[in-house]
């Protein structure tokens, strides 16, 4: 996994504004919004009278609703661009609409400028049951204007003009350009460069590929859903979005041949076998899945009840696994031999929540907001380990234990202590978003574990863990069920694409003080936490 950033030391400053003279407006935003969402409440309180658990304590927002919701939503973005107090030439576009278990609307916005993209521009509104507009957290504070939209300097042809406002800067008129190839270990290149379009000067740049009864190579003799046709059997998921798995066959483009079997009974739990990495990668979709409903209360990973498709035997021999936005698929190598797919649950979690995370917060994949976007695959990917119970293949804070990427049978990443593989962040500093993106997620990582579990030597399902503060300080953990609500609630709702670290910690303590209330032990485990990987 071998992506380089550019790096970038700019912080961008996160405020929340409370707009109450604005409520006429917000209330003909929210009962817009509302029209489509059995969770809406009216007269709801805002503030958790009991502790949440599972998906109930979020909210849960099936994809018919969803979809409703977000046509009523973009019905109201012109009332809600005048209340926002939005420039004449900005408009509004809805991305999503959630809306929690205490009836409070959240709504995420794209934003356009005389018709162009605004890069960076992206807000969330967050409106009570009420109808009262509670706050907006923004990727920039910035005030979106340039003074030309014409550009001075031309650009490829494949270029798309677009107003960049990213990462604190002054929004400018620039070009992106998509320049598309191989990296070193073989993965496809998706990578974004941000183009001032009157000196020329280069902006941003990132990396938009995010690396990373069958019987199964890693999780056992497991349980999938297959589809009966004519011919035999498939590997189609009607009960899950209809998600399919194909082979490339070796090949490392198009979408593969579906897999299918005569009778139904897949693989050998050995890499000799074709049918067994597309067991492990069919199981760990569903896991996903079931994971985001069940767990997160979401339906699917765009949260329109659609699957997104697995290909297995990506390329030869190749050491990796990675999630691509262009097709909405994940994809698995075979390892050192083609015999050792890269197809175990955590690995399987952690590309689908990548899809996730764009589909949300949209973290941009360099500094720390990238570090940031590899955590949250890290951490729900674990997430889904664990809720899986898969005794062959059991929950743990390590993350790619199974498929020894290293050929030393250690894992890829350590949660509690990430420095262990030599190369990841324990704790934040200055200089922590010129990382790698793999290895600046240390810190979010170390974070969540701390969270879930506390400070210290610990052993959790036979693994010993030992995890340090940055300050000496000894923390309780809160559990891991209340960890990862925390984190869900935080990517879905309040983070944006310019979040960095000290935008996460606000992030989280907003998701907590929604969860469990503005005096809750919960808040002050997350304040504290983050206090204890030096993020303050």
């Amino acid at each position: 996994m071998n992506l380089h950033t550019t790096p970038h030391n700019s912080r961008t400053t996160r405020t929340t504004r409370r707009l109450a003279a604005l409520a006429a407006v917000a209330a003909m935003v929210v009962a817009g919004v509302q029209t489509g969402s059995a969770i809406a409440t009216p007269g709801a309180s805002d503030t958790p009278s009991a502790a949440p658990s599972t998906a109930a304590a979020l909210g849960v927002n099936p994809s018919a609703q969803r979809a409703t919701a977000i046509k009523s939503a973009q019905a109201e973005t012109a009332s809600a661009a005048k209340a926002l107090k939005l420039g004449g030439s900005e408009k509004l576009i809805v991305r999503d609409v959630i809306t929690d278990a205490h009836g409070t609307v959240h709504t995420r916005y794209e934003r356009t400028y005389d018709g162009l993209p605004v890069l960076g521009g992206d807000l969330v509104t967050h409106t009570a049951a009420t109808g009262t507009l509670k706050g907006v957290d923004k990727a920039t504070d910035a005030k979106i204007a340039v003074a030309s939209t014409t550009p001075k300097l031309k650009a490829a042809a494949s270029a798309r003009k677009v107003i960049y406002a990213g990462h604190g800067g002054t929004p400018v008129l620039a070009w992106e350009t998509v320049k598309k190839g191989v990296q070193k270990d073989g993965t496809p290149s998706r990578v974004h460069t941000i183009t001032d379009a009157t000196t020329g000067k280069k902006l941003h740049s990132y990396e938009a590929i995010e690396t990373g009864t069958g019987h199964s190579q890693y999780s056992g003799d497991v349980e999938i859903t297959t589809t009966r046709t004519d011919a035999g059997f498939e590997l189609t998921d009607a009960d899950r979005g209809g998600h399919r798995t194909y082979d490339l066959n070796q090949g490392s483009s198009g979408t593969g041949t579906l897999v299918t079997d005569d009778d139904d009974t897949w693989g050998d739990g050995t890499g000799d076998d074709r049918q067994t990495a597309a067991v492990d990668a069919h199981y760990g979709a569903a896991k996903t899945w079931d994971f985001y409903k069940s767990a997160l209360g979401r339906d699917g990973i765009a949260g329109d009840g659609k699957a997104a498709y697995s290909r297995v035997h990506y390329g030869n021999a190749y050491v990796n696994a990675f999630w691509d936005d262009s097709c909405f698929c994940m994809t698995y190598g075979d390892g050192e031999g083609n015999k050792n797919a890269l197809t175990a649950i955590d690995v399987a979690g952690h590309e689908m929540t990548h899809g996730l995370t764009s589909a949300t917060a949209n973290l941009d994949y360099a500094g720390e907001s990238g570090g940031l976007n590899e955590a949250t695959s890290d951490i729900l990917g674990t997430s889904v380990e664990f809720f899986a119970d898969n005794a062959s293949d059991a929950g743990d804070y390590l993350i790619g234990e199974k498929i020894d990427i290293n050929g030393d049978g250690t894992p890829l990443r350590y949660m509690d202590k990430p420095s262990k593989d030599g190369s990841s962040a324990d704790f934040w500093d200055e200089n922590l978003g010129n990382l790698d993106v793999h290895h600046s997620s240390g810190v979010a990582n170390h974070f969540f574990y701390l969270l879930a579990e506390g400070s210290g030597k610990k052993t959790v399902n036979g693994v010993e863990y030992d995890s340090p503060t940055s300050d000496g300080s000894t923390l309780t953990g809160i559990g891991r069920e209340k960890a990862y609500q925390i984190w869900y609630k935080a990517l879905s709702v309040y983070m944006t694409s310019t979040t960095d670290y000290a935008g996460a910690r606000v992030a989280t303590e907003k998701a907590a003080t929604d969860l469990f209330g503005a005096d809750s032990e919960e808040l002050k485990a997350v304040s504290a936490t983050w206090t204890g990987v030096n993020v303050k």
